[in-house]
């Protein structure tokens, strides 16, 4: 990212997200993963990290998260939102094992005019 005084926050990403066709919000579940408004489970295999973004709290450690962009093998696109350190999605206990599963490969230059 760049300094502190011209960092994008990650409102700014999330609210850009829709424009270019992530706008679907990733929920993971005991038996796999779906995108909002879609009944179709994915499984770890089925899905791909294209991009990451990751944010750092300079003041306040709330502030720490992480955007993952996706996509599925079936052609949707969506994100992933999560705080990491102590504020991560402790309490879904599947997310951990599903996220460490999903393949990462970065598109290149994809989102860069988000940052």
């Amino acid at each position: 990212m760049s300094t502190s005084k011209s960092m994008t926050t990650y409102s700014q990403v999330l609210n850009q997200l829709p424009a270019k066709g992530y706008g679907k919000e990733l929920t993971i579940r005991q038996a796999g993963a779906l995108f909002d408004g879609s009944d179709k489970i994915y499984q770890p295999e089925q899905l791909k990290i294209v991009k990451v973004y990751r944010f750092e709290g300079e003041s306040d450690p709330s502030d720490m998260a992480v955007i993952y962009l996706l996509h599925s093998d079936t052609g949707e696109k969506g994100f992933l939102l999560n705080a990491y350190g102590t504020y991560s999605d402790e309490d879904n206990q599947y997310y951990d094992d599903f996220i460490k599963r999903v393949a990462v490969e970065e598109i290149e230059g994809l989102g860069n005019d988000l940052e």
